[in-house]
């Protein structure tokens, strides 16, 4: 199992960006994907995952804000944010509960936003 997480980047407070993440042996339509986030001091958080049934949950930072979706064409799942926040700098990994379990964290992708 791979996952790939990329589109971070640098924008400005109010800005979007829209994050992805490639995966490869397996099928995210079939299984759960977060996104979680570290930020600067704190701990890696959950902040959004969508389930095999579509179903989405958001951390209450982000929510209204981000969207989780996914493309069972391309085996991708994306998180769109919109009306970022300096506080939402950090780096930005895709999950799913098989690599959780084994401790395994990709290396993600960094979202910088200026104020």
């Amino acid at each position: 199992v791979q996952l790939q997480a990329s589109g971070g980047g640098l924008a400005q407070a109010g800005g979007s960006l829209t994050l992805s993440c490639a995966a490869s042996g397996i099928i995210v339509r079939l299984i759960t994907m977060y996104w979680y986030r570290r930020t600067p001091g704190k701990q890696r958080e959950l902040i959004a995952s969508i389930a095999n049934s579509g179903a989405t949950t958001y951390a209450d930072s982000v929510k209204g804000r981000f969207t989780i979706s996914r493309d069972g064409a391309k085996n991708t799942v994306s998180l769109e944010m919109n009306n970022l926040k300096p506080e939402d700098t950090g780096r930005y990994y895709c999950n799913t509960d098989s690599l959780l379990l084994r401790g395994f964290w990709g290396q993600g992708t960094q979202v910088t936003v200026s104020s």
